[in-house]
């Protein structure tokens, strides 16, 4: 009835254990505030089953915030492991686990955290940005986003029922076949990834179309903001390249349950063809989390220099290259396969050009600060470390883009350091810098900018202490998925230095979180009055903050690139106001019901139990004809209620 579920899934190690601990002590706590405050009719119908991009949006914040802690506590895991599994001790997990935790960080941080952030940006900003009210598919967008959560809920599921996949972030065969990971941890890996790919899919789709089809009167495709533009890449690059994961999953996932063989080099298979495929979508998703990041930075470098943006036009030709390369590099990334020097040397060289119209956005943002007054605020601070640690990890990724070179470092810990530079020193730098410069919009409120700055410096410091010394481990032999080592090696002080600036990175974490929630205990005293605390250049900051529940009143009509810009600064006069009826989607608790169904579809194959599956499977099924056989239902906002709103300045998006 049960499958291969027993109660021998639910033996684990001590640190494992340590952490389903805290995980039901804090979703305890959770769940008895929420009970004490009496909200949980108010979050049923204002936040869960809301298709408010807004909302929305916030919610991918929220989930992506516990799937850090998770992937950040992973992460510390491995460097503390290191750090003492050195000779005689074997640290204080086993092999086993250390190669759980391996996949897990990975999984976690790229699927959960990184995507995560992108659809959050998203929801939060495009909307706003191009003059529209809400998104093309407003119950499309829910569903996208609890198909993200139910994934993120089977990956937390694993740490209390069973074990993860040990076979890596990406599963490669034969290390994810049947034969060498017999067990459910590839499978709770398969359906975590695939469930959140497909909503993942579903909002590029979204977005693509709202980006085309929603933009207010006037502003063409040379008239969007930059990062309109960023958004516009990534999606193109997720309706491309998601197919391809999903498609790959699948046949790994035929391969393990039904004996197929396409991976399978016994049975006829290519487990070379797999590498291929999933690099082939592996690659362009790099580029998926970073495009949204070069955007932010266009919009945080001209603000904070009060200067319009350098070079709007190639700045837009080089996303545009970037989107095309990207999608002819991905043999970079297993150059030791055996192919030709002739395929090896086209790769080779591909990635190097694609350094090229990276290069141009970071000279265009230096010179937009060159002759500015550039503000030392923390989204500015965030840009100048982005600059530093991008580079560097640049200019390691042009090494990288050398055959040879790569031929002597390839699965070291140097190829790890650059991964993280882009990763870390990259794109979550821009999304702390996005979350600064943006929070107060959709909040109210403004977070402390000294906590802020502090954060920043262990951030900035606890990195290049953690990662420069990777690059070193990596050219003296230390290889990935290294849980023990010989002290011959000498390569021990060097790992004690990289978990001591871990250590400090949990420092500069731990202030963040507290200056959310003393920012959200205080924000009587914190309110952002004016709406646009930072001097905004586009359209998201022409409304009050927090937005209306409409977002615009009037739909602006734009005739020039940065329209707020211009009014600001007395060079195009302010819109007049002509309310009118505005209608809005209602709520619908089917995006719930689908995430549900589906999250229990991926534990009922992971864990074989048949019935469950079919079950969930038609649950999924009949949830998706009903609403699809339903009218689409909206709220109606009268023009004088309209104006009443603006006046009182009443029904905004409020977060608390």
């Amino acid at each position: 009835m049960f499958g291969r579920l027993t109660l021998d899934a639910f033996h684990h190690e001590i640190s494992q254990n340590a952490a389903v601990f805290g995980m039901l002590v804090t979703s305890l706590v959770i769940l008895g505030v929420i009970t004490y405050l009496k909200r949980w009719k108010w979050i049923w119908k204002e936040w869960l089953t809301s298709v408010d991009p807004k909302r929305i949006g916030i919610m991918y914040i929220i989930v992506t915030l516990v799937m850090f802690c998770k992937g950040f506590a992973d992460a510390l895991m491995m460097r503390l492991q290191q750090a003492l599994a050195v000779g005689d001790s074997t640290g204080f997990i086993s092999a086993g686990h250390y190669q759980e935790v391996f996949s897990a960080h990975g999984t976690t941080m790229i699927f959960f955290v990184g995507m995560g952030i992108v659809f959050g940006l998203l929801n939060l900003i495009i909307p706003l940005q191009i003059g529209a009210r809400d998104v093309a598919y407003p119950f499309l967008n829910a569903v996208s986003f609890w198909l993200f959560a139910a994934g993120a809920a089977l990956t937390l599921i694993s740490l209390a029922i069973g074990k993860f996949s040990p076979a890596g972030w990406l599963a490669y065969p034969p290390l994810s076949g049947l034969e060498y990971s017999p067990g459910e941890g590839v499978d709770y890996w398969i359906w975590a990834v695939q469930i959140a790919g497909v909503g993942s899919t579903l909002s590029g789709i979204n977005f693509l179309v709202t980006i085309l089809k929603l933009r207010c009167p006037g502003m063409t495709f040379m008239r969007m903001p930059i990062f309109v533009w960023s958004a516009l890449c990534s999606m193109v690059l997720v309706i491309f390249a998601f197919p391809i994961l999903t498609a790959t999953l699948y046949m790994l996932a035929l391969d393990r349950y039904l004996g197929m063989h396409f991976f399978t080099a016994g049975g006829g298979g290519n487990l070379m063809m797999y590498v291929n495929l999933i690099w082939a979508w592996g690659h362009p998703e790099v580029y998926i989390l970073i495009l949204p990041i070069f955007g932010v930075f266009s919009e945080v470098v001209p603000t904070f220099s009060e200067k319009r943006l350098f070079g709007y036009v190639s700045m837009v030709i080089a996303l545009a290259m970037i989107t095309f390369l990207s999608f002819i590099v991905w043999l970079h990334h297993f150059f030791t396969m055996g192919a030709s020097a002739n395929v090896n040397a086209f790769f080779g060289i591909m990635t190097m050009l694609i350094a090229i119209p990276t290069g141009v956005k970071i000279f265009n943002w230096l010179f937009t600060k060159f002759r500015g007054r550039v503000h030392f605020s923390s989204p500015m601070l965030w840009f100048f470390a982005f600059v530093l640690n991008f580079s560097i990890g640049g200019m390691t990724g042009v090494l990288l883009s050398s055959p040879p070179v790569d031929f002597q470092v390839h699965n070291s810990l140097f190829l790890i350091a650059h991964f993280h530079g882009m990763v870390i020193g990259g794109f979550l730098f821009g999304f702390f810098a996005a979350f600064t410069y943006w929070f107060s919009k959709f909040t109210g409120f403004l977070l402390d900018d000294r906590l802020n700055i502090y954060a920043f410096w262990c951030w900035f410091s606890g990195f290049l202490i953690a990662f420069m010394p990777l690059y070193m481990l990596g050219f003296m032999g230390a290889t990935r998925r290294l849980d023990h080592y010989d002290a011959s090696t000498g390569w021990h002080p060097l790992f004690v230095v990289v978990f001591c600036g871990a250590l400090i990175i949990l420092i500069g974490a731990c202030i963040q979180i507290y200056g959310l929630v003393k920012s959200i205990i205080q924000r009587n005293r914190n309110r952002d009055t004016t709406g646009d605390p930072w001097n905004g250049r586009t359209l998201e900051w022409s409304i009050p903050s927090p937005p209306p529940i409409y977002n615009f009143a009037v739909i602006p009509t734009v005739d020039q690139l940065d329209p707020l810009w211009a009014i600001k600064r007395g060079q195009a006069p302010r819109p007049e106001k002509h309310y009118e009826d505005i209608y809005l989607p209602k709520n619908t608790p089917f995006g719930v019901y689908i995430g549900i169904f589906s999250l229990l579809f991926g534990f009922a194959m992971t864990w074989w139990i048949l019935w469950l599956a079919a079950v969930s499977f038609i649950g999924l099924i009949v949830c998706v004809i009903i609403r699809l056989s339903r009218p689409d239902e909206h709220e109606l906002i009268t023009a004088k209620e309209v104006r009443e709103i603006e006046a009182a300045g009443l029904r905004r998006f409020e977060l608390v």
